[in-house]
């Protein structure tokens, strides 16, 4: 996956500063850490294959046509960068079904040391690397759609940006399938 992501990003982002934030992204645990602590990409490499997974939905998309190939990669790769340094493995007792002895598994938490916001944050890192278009800008900022904090305590400012920019609808859908189409799939065939 690390090999894949990589390739995908040099392809196709060549704006100033996009080495800077690939070898930034090396020095952090991107490729090493979860999606989610217990939902989709649970598992030691499951933000990078889900930033994989939400940019082939986004580039193969009909409706996203006119966006070039950068605008894309960028959006769907570099959604989720808040989740760099985010998690932590922790171990919690369990007990064991067959054997009736009680083992640590380990699990994720979440250590945010930069309460930022997710999509806020997520721009705020890219942007100390390379410019954002304001529509780019948008898309990752409102990635979450209604699952996003400021939308669920009432705020219509998402809804605003989906009227506005199109690529936000875009982004937020192909992150939807990404997450409930493959990679619960994925979840369903035992990953």
């Amino acid at each position: 996956m690390e090999e894949e992501f990589k390739r995908i990003f040099r392809e196709s982002i060549s704006r100033k500063g996009a080495e800077q934030l690939l070898s930034w992204l090396e020095g952090t645990d991107f490729f090493k850490a979860p999606a989610s602590t217990r939902f989709h990409g649970a598992y030691e490499g499951g933000l990078c294959e889900h930033s994989l997974n939400v940019y082939r939905r986004l580039s193969g998309g009909c409706a996203v046509q006119g966006y070039t190939a950068e605008t894309l990669a960028v959006c769907g790769l570099l959604h989720d960068l808040c989740k760099v340094n985010f998690y932590k493995v922790s171990a919690r007792n369990v007990k064991n079904e067959e054997t009736g002895k009680w083992e640590k598994v380990p699990f994720y938490q979440v250590e945010d040391q930069f309460p930022f916001g997710h999509g806020e944050k997520s721009v705020w890192l890219i942007e100390r690397f390379l410019r954002l278009s304001t529509e780019e800008a948008a898309a990752i900022r409102w990635h979450m759609g209604g699952f996003d904090d400021s939308v669920k305590g009432g705020s219509f400012t998402g809804s605003g940006a989906f009227e506005m920019w199109p690529l936000c609808v875009e982004l937020h859908i192909a992150d939807l399938r990404a997450t409930y189409l493959d990679e619960e799939r994925e979840r369903e065939a035992g990953r």
